[in-house]
């Protein structure tokens, strides 16, 4: 099990994402870290494993006001051997500009328009499709994107905001769908991992990948678990 931590951006700080609720965001509190700057966040993170993967949102630029792309850079040059995962509204038709080494780029659908799908064949191997799911509106995107799995890369995150930051649990019978229609695919959990039990549920279906936020920062998934079960 491949756990990535999860660094959501906004307004120059890492905040504590509940539900999809933006507006309501407030900065993380952290056992790991003395600040919700990204920087000692990231410290925080690898003061408990020596994490190969970190995915970092930047909600300002996915919601087209303002972005972290500073932060952000100086992050991925001073961790030179993380690959960082960063969904900041990139549209499919962008997708080849993006040339950093330890740099994938997550593709979310809320962010693409009914446009541009013969892009998604050319994606670069290190891509990353996250099927955005968000509380009371569902899947949001374009239906094709979602319908289609001609357009998908080889690995899809399961984003189920609904369930974020909320101890809810993961979508588990939404990731089950999609394991088994899709079998041929890499599909990783997003929201709602609390700790070790929803791990070991979440791999019994498959799940080899999870992002994780709340959980890591609570010490609910703590430095043994995570040895326990990385793979």
């Amino acid at each position: 099990m491949n756990i990535i931590p999860v660094i959501d951006l906004q307004n120059g700080l890492v905040v504590a994402a509940k539900q999809g609720q933006r507006k309501t965001y407030i900065p993380i509190q952290s056992t790991l870290s003395c600040s919700s700057k990204i920087l000692d966040v990231i410290d925080g993170f690898l003061s408990l494993f020596p994490f190969k993967n970190i995915y970092i949102a930047d909600l300002n630029a996915i919601i087209g006001i303002g972005n972290n792309h500073t932060l952000i850079d100086t992050a991925i040059k001073k961790h030179s051997s993380i690959n960082f995962w960063v969904d900041n509204g990139t549209k499919v038709e962008n997708i080849s500009l993006i040339t950093d080494i330890n740099y994938r780029p997550v593709i979310g659908s809320e962010s693409q328009k009914n446009l541009f799908f013969d892009n998604v064949l050319k994606y670069p191997d290190s891509s990353i499709l996250s099927l955005d799911f968000f509380p009371e509106k569902g899947y949001t995107g374009p239906e094709e994107l979602l319908n289609n799995p001609i357009f998908w890369p080889k690995d899809i995150i399961i984003m189920t905001l609904d369930k974020v930051g909320k101890k809810l649990g993961p979508d588990f019978e939404k990731l089950h769908y999609f394991y088994n229609k899709y079998p041929n695919k890499n599909f990783i959990a997003a929201g709602g991992i609390r700790y070790k039990q929803d791990l070991l549920e979440l791999r019994k279906i498959g799940v080899k990948n999870t992002l994780v936020a709340s959980a890591l920062h609570s010490g609910e998934i703590n430095k043994e678990t995570i040895k326990e079960l990385y793979s």
